[in-house]
């Protein structure tokens, strides 16, 4: 898992670059709900990162769902989340909107050129099941 994560010098944080690696391996299937992750100290000494920093995107992707951390155990993929319905649901889609599109400003990417990929993705992944 740990070579296919790439920190470069691009001026993006490096929990940052870390946490989002993890989560498009998540959702490209390489991570799989259940597998453990490397431990924190193999992603800082791997990379020669501080242990803050790996922790710092553990806790994130924690917060966010992706992942469970059990003391004394490790870092473990978490199982997805109950699909939201109804009031719940839209406002997750506008949460998850206005933060891509916060992301695409940061990075310089054109928001409509960002929504034609989420769509184009969305249809290839419908395709494949």
């Amino acid at each position: 898992m740990l070579r296919r994560i790439r920190i470069e010098d691009t001026g993006v944080p490096i929990y940052v670059q870390l946490r989002e690696q993890f989560l498009r391996a998540m959702g490209a299937g390489a991570l799989k709900p259940g597998d453990q992750m490397p431990t924190m100290r193999q992603v800082a000494v791997a990379f020669r990162i501080d242990l803050n920093t790996v922790r710092h995107a553990y806790d994130e992707l924690e917060r966010a769902g992706a992942l469970v951390l059990v003391r004394g155990r490790g870092s473990f993929v978490a199982e997805p989340a109950a699909a939201l319905k109804g009031p719940d649901h839209a406002a997750e889609v506008e949460r998850l909107a206005r933060q891509a599109l916060a992301t695409a400003a940061a990075a310089g990417v054109d928001p409509l050129a960002l929504a034609e990929k989420i769509t184009a993705l969305a249809a290839a992944k419908e395709e494949v099941r």
